[in-house]
């Protein structure tokens, strides 16, 4: 039976049973939730809604409405515990499968999967290829797939978790179950991505609005090193006593964090450091602390936060910038989850772009890597289902498979069979690694792009949540009025510029591309090879540069659809 067979009462009394079971007998569906909910009947979805919007509820429900197993993919272990607990008390029946638990926990969670006797099981995308996690999941009857934080896929990609690369084989597999996507922040581009690289069929992409109105936005800028740290911690000491509650301060390095957390602590400002360097139980009882209230200050690496839901945080201050406009999104959506007014400050200085530059740039695998995991995917005799075959064949650590099988899968080196396994195509290593080269450069001009947009963020004297919602893919034409640059005065009205956020244009060199912020007197577009390119609109349209696509230089824009 499908999982659209399986729902396909859900406009009825299933439905509103459902519901009630998760949400409570009063609760309604929001739009966001209904949706995605409709979706999903006929057709893989990636749902963008802001934090808040319910989306864990949206897999709980359909899971019910199934009456199959779930499969949550899900990033870290500190979100896969809240969604377990979540779920619990739903009511479901739910269990995790994670480093975190020993292997009587883990076999006995597979063995209730398989069994049909639960109703959701929570994993990292690295457990999909471990043969008792795949054989326990080839048994179950599995209706649904759910990646969470899926903007992961694109901002972390194979250099950080490249075990996502699984979760299209695995679906493929399992007889294609229906895939729900999820997210609070993503870019049209990355949207793309995320429907790319976890193999979507004919996705459904529902794109609800972004906005936190009640988190006012707000940049400084620095000089020097300790000219921003100075101003971080006068910012800190400010938004403390108003309008105090909890506060995230994020830094890029775990030096930085540690620095951070002296200077603070010689203001009188007590805070906790929390990055990737800590052990591991020193990580969960920060977690744990900030999440009780036992502990209001914490400055951290963007490893922090996900997962991490406290209504009250009242502040997040940025000690340098993210490497990204999603990422930043994410972070700063951290504040205020509970509807009162937060604040979130950036605060950079120019040569902390050029870190974020490095920070983003990624290798590819040595050729010689590429061939010994090539050669150990010719050489299965499974169709290279277990990727612990495939590091026992190729002598490398289950990590670097992973990385390495990504690049051969995006270069065409290997090639995923229907039912999931892996065949080498005959394109060889020596060529791959140069396709892998030349595309690599490809994204470096893309990734240097997006951090060159946090830059405009950053300086921007325009409204600063339009220019961040329309990077987003929103419309947003008026000046927010809570803002800096709107408080200053300095925020404009574009809402009869002649081009749009979201119109399509074409570059008499670059070709296509796709308006993203529309600016006074700039347009920023992102082009494919390009990555994010700001323009001087009255330039780039007289001259002919720029256009409409389907129509002459200078032709009123028409919005895209």
């Amino acid at each position: 039976m499908t999982p659209a067979t399986a729902w396909s009462g859900a406009d009825g009394p299933d439905l509103a049973a459902a519901v009630r079971r998760v949400l409570g007998p009063d609760a309604e569906l929001r739009e966001a939730q209904r949706d995605a909910l409709d979706g999903l009947r006929d057709r893989d979805t990636l749902l963008v809604a802001r934090s808040g919007a319910g989306k864990t509820a949206v897999y709980a429900i359909a899971t019910l409405l199934s009456g199959r197993l779930t499969v949550v993919v899900s990033p870290l272990l500190a979100l896969q515990r809240d969604q377990v607990a979540g779920l619990r008390e739903a009511g479901l029946r739910a269990e995790s499968v994670s480093s975190a638990r020993g292997a009587r926990a883990q076999q006995a969670a597979l063995d209730r999967a398989a069994s049909g006797d639960l109703d959701v099981l929570v994993l990292g995308p690295e457990q999909l290829v471990r043969r008792p996690v795949a054989e326990a999941l080839d048994r179950a009857p599995v209706g649904l797939v759910v990646v969470d934080e899926a903007h992961c896929v694109s901002e972390w990609g194979h250099d950080f978790r490249p075990d996502y690369v699984h979760v299209a084989g695995t679906v493929e597999r399992l007889g294609r179950p229906r895939v729900l996507a999820l997210t609070a922040t993503a870019s049209p581009q990355v949207r793309d991505e995320v429907v790319e690289r976890l193999g979507m069929v004919d996705a459904r992409v529902l794109v609800h609005d972004a906005d936190r109105p009640n988190i006012w936005l707000g940049a400084h800028h620095a000089s020097t090193p300790r000219e921003r740290d100075d101003r971080v911690v006068a910012l800190v000491h400010e938004l403390v006593v108003d309008p105090g509650g909890a506060g995230l301060v994020y830094a890029r390095t775990r030096t930085h964090v540690e620095e951070l957390v002296e200077a603070l602590g010689r203001a009188g400002l007590p805070a906790t450091a929390y990055h990737a360097g800590l052990p591991a139980r020193e990580r969960a009882d920060v977690e744990r602390a900030f999440l009780s209230g036992a502990l209001d200050l914490v400055v951290a690496t963007s490893a922090f936060g996900m997962g991490v839901d406290r209504a009250d945080v009242r502040f997040v201050v940025h000690a340098g910038p993210p490497t990204s406009l999603d990422a930043y999104y994410q972070e700063v959506g951290r504040a205020g989850r509970d509807g009162e007014p937060a604040r979130a400050v950036l605060v950079s200085r120019p040569d902390d772009f050029g870190l974020n530059q490095y920070l983003r740039s990624g290798g590819v695998p040595k050729r010689a890597t590429l061939s010994a995991v090539l050669d150990a995917v010719a050489g299965a005799e499974d169709g290279a289902r277990d990727q612990r075959a495939l590091a026992q064949g190729s002598g490398l650590a289950a990590r670097t498979v992973s990385g390495a099988l990504g690049v051969l899968l995006d270069t065409g080196a290997v090639r995923r069979e229907d039912g999931g396994g892996l065949v080498a195509t005959g394109v060889s290593a020596q060529a791959a690694a140069r396709t892998a080269s030349e595309r690599q450069e490809e994204r470096r001009t893309v990734e240097r792009s997006r951090v060159e947009v946090v830059r405009t963020y950053a300086d921007t004297t325009d409204c600063r949540r339009r220019l961040l919602l329309e990077l987003l893919g929103e419309k947003h034409p008026r000046p927010c009025g809570a803002c800096d640059s709107c408080e200053a005065g300095t925020s404009v009205e574009v809402a009869d510029a002649p081009l749009r956020p979201g119109q399509a244009v074409e570059h008499a060199e670059w070709g296509p591309g796709q308006v993203s912020v529309v600016e006074e007197d700039r347009v920023t577009v992102f082009f494919a090879e390009r990555g994010y390119v700001t323009l001087d609109t009255e330039v780039a349209l007289e001259a002919g540069l720029l256009r409409p696509a389907g129509g002459a230089p200078g032709e009123p824009a028409t919005p895209a659809a």
